[in-house]
C-alpha cells in the first residue's frame, strides 16, 4: 500500500518520538548546557532568560542636544515650545557619570550619555539658538518641550527580572544581540542532535579534487555533502559519515560498531548517535544494501531492527525507509541527490522542528506559474524553482529550473524555492497558483 506524502511525514514523527522518548539521555529531554554566546545561533534556548539588569540601565539621551529641566506639566513638543535661555553647563559625553543639573541650566549631551540627575528632557542641538554646542557658561535659547522629550527612560525597553527570551525559542541574531546587551558571556543552550550519516553504493567515491582521478564506471559522492550541509543548516551534528559498499553484512558490522549501545566519549549518559541518515540503496533492486541488511534483520527473532521498507506518493523521493536499530531511529533515503534532498525537506526536516524547536520551518508562499506544468496522477510532484517576489504592481511567480528527473544537481543548485504539485493535479497551465517553499 502507498502512503500519501501527509502519511510518510506523520510516520516519521512518531518514530522518532518514540524512539527519543525510550532512548536514555534522549535529545528530546536535553536539559540544557551553557555553552558560548555565538554557539547560540539556530540553536534552541533550554531555559527561560531572565534580564539581571533594565535596559536602558540609565535614563539617557536619544538625540545630539542639550539636557534641560523641564516642569512635568508642560505640555508643548519640542517644535511648538516658546525658547528659553539657559546658561550652559559643562559638556556630558557617552560613558561617564555627569553632576547633578539645576534648573535654568543646559548641558550639553551626547546621544546615548546619561542624563544627570534633575534633568528629565533633551533638546536637538540643531533646535538650540545659536544652533551649536556652547562653552560652560555661555548663554543659549531652547524651546522648553514636555518632559520625557528625547529621553530614554530607564528600563522602557526591558525591565530587569523580566523573562526576555523563553525557553524553546530558536535563537537568531537579535535574540543574541539582546542577551549581549544584557551581559550574558554563555547561554543554556539544547544540545544538537547527533547523526551517522551513510552513503551507499559500489560506484560511490569520496571527492578527491581531481576530475581526472575518477574512474570508469565511478562517480564523486554528492549525498554526503548535500545531506551533512542540510543537517548542518538544520542544527543537527554530522558526527559521523560512511560510504558503504553494497556488502549487507559490512553494512551490519558498521552499524553494530557504531550503534550498538556505545555511549557519549566523556562516558556520560547520552548516546553516540540520536538518529542514523542514510542515502541510497532503499529501492526494489539487485544490490540494494540498506534494504537487504535491514529488511532481513528485521525479520529475526531477537532482530536488532525494526524497519518498514515504503513507496511514497512522491516524485522525486518515493522509496523510503523508516525504523530503528538497536533502538535508535534510522530514516533511508533513496539515492539520486535531488530524491535525498527533497526526502530530508519533506520528512526530517519538518519532524526536527516538530519534535526539537530546530530548525524553522520553511517559508511557504503561493505563487503563480510562468509556464505551464504537468504531472502524473496520484503522486505528489516537488519541482526545483527560481522564486521571483511581489514587487510593485506585480505578484510572486515561480518558474521551474531543470526538469522532473532526480539526478539534476545543476539546476538544484540554481533552484531557491520547491515547488509542490499535489498528488491529485496532473495539469497547471502558466499563472495557476502553486505552494513554493522558499530554500
Amino acid at each position: 500500500m502507498r502512503r500519501t506524502v501527509a502519511e510518510h511525514q506523520s510516520a516519521v514523527v512518531e518514530t522518532l518520538r518514540r524512539s527519543w522518548t525510550q532512548m536514555p539521555g534522549s535529545v528530546m529531554d536535553d536539559g540544557g548546557s551553557q555553552e558560548p554566546l555565538m554557539a547560540g545561533l539556530g540553536r534552541v534556548l533550554a531555559t527561560d532568560l531572565v534580564a539581571p539588569l533594565d535596559l536602558p540601565p540609565f535614563a539617557n539621551s536619544q538625540m545630539d542636544g542639550y539636557a534641560i529641566r523641564v516642569e512635568p506639566e508642560q505640555p508643548m513638543d519640542v517644535d511648538s515650545a516658546q525658547s528659553t535661555t539657559f546658561r550652559v553647563a559643562a559638556t556630558i559625553p557617552a560613558g561617564v557619570v555627569p553632576a547633578a543639573l539645576a534648573a535654568g541650566v543646559a548641558a550639553p549631551i551626547m546621544t546615548g550619555a546619561m542624563l544627570p540627575d534633575g534633568a528629565n528632557a533633551v533638546v536637538p542641538v540643531e533646535k538650540a539658538v545659536p544652533a551649536a554646542f556652547l562653552s560652560a557658561g555661555d548663554e543659549v535659547a531652547l524651546p522648553v518641550p514636555a518632559a520625557g522629550t528625547f529621553v530614554r527612560a530607564q528600563g522602557s525597553d526591558v525591565r530587569r527580572g523580566s523573562v526576555v527570551i523563553p525557553a524553546g525559542t530558536l535563537l537568531n541574531a537579535a535574540h543574541l544581540g539582546l542577551a549581549a546587551a544584557l551581559g550574558f558571556t554563555t547561554l543554556p543552550l539544547k544540545r544538537r542532535a547527533k547523526v551517522l550519516l551513510l552513503t551507499t553504493g559500489d560506484e560511490i567515491l569520496a571527492p578527491t579534487g581531481r576530475a581526472d582521478e575518477l574512474p570508469p564506471g565511478m562517480i564523486f559522492d554528492a549525498n554526503e555533502t548535500l545531506l551533512r550541509a542540510s543537517l548542518g543548516q538544520s542544527s543537527v551534528d554530522v558526527v559521523n559519515a560512511v560510504i558503504v559498499k553494497d556488502d549487507p553484512q559490512a553494512l551490519l558490522r558498521l552499524l553494530d560498531t557504531e550503534v550498538g549501545g556505545v555511549l557519549a566519549r566523556d562516558g556520560g549518559s547520552q548516546p553516540r548517535y540520536d538518529l542514523v541518515v542514510s542515502v541510497g540503496g532503499i529501492s526494489a533492486g539487485a544490490f540494494e544494501v540498506v534494504r537487504q541488511a535491514l529488511g532481513a534483520a528485521s525479520e529475526g527473532a531477537a532482530s536488532n531492527a525494526a524497519m518498514e521498507f515504503v513507496s511514497v506518493g512522491l516524485q522525486p523521493g518515493g522509496p523510503q525507509a523508516l525504523g530503528t536499530y538497536r533502538g535508535v531511529p534510522f530514516l533511508g533515503f533513496p539515492g539520486n541527490p535531488v530524491s535525498a534532498f527533497v526526502s530530508f525537506e519533506l520528512f526530517l526536516r519538518p519532524a526536527l522542528f516538530s519534535l526539537l524547536g530546530a530548525p524553522a520551518p520553511r517559508q511557504r508562499v503561493v505563487a503563480a506559474l510562468e509556464h505551464a506544468l504537468s504531472s502524473p496522477l496520484g503522486k505528489h510532484q516537488v519541482r526545483r524553482g527560481v522564486y521571483s517576489g511581489p514587487e510593485f504592481e506585480s505578484a510572486p511567480s515561480v518558474r521551474e529550473v531543470g526538469g522532473e528527473s532526480s539526478h539534476l544537481l545543476g539546476s538544484l543548485a540554481q533552484a531557491d524555492a520547491l515547488i509542490h504539485i499535489p498528488a491529485g493535479v496532473t495539469e497547471l497551465r502558466a499563472g495557476a497558483k502553486v505552494e513554493v517553499w522558499l530554500l
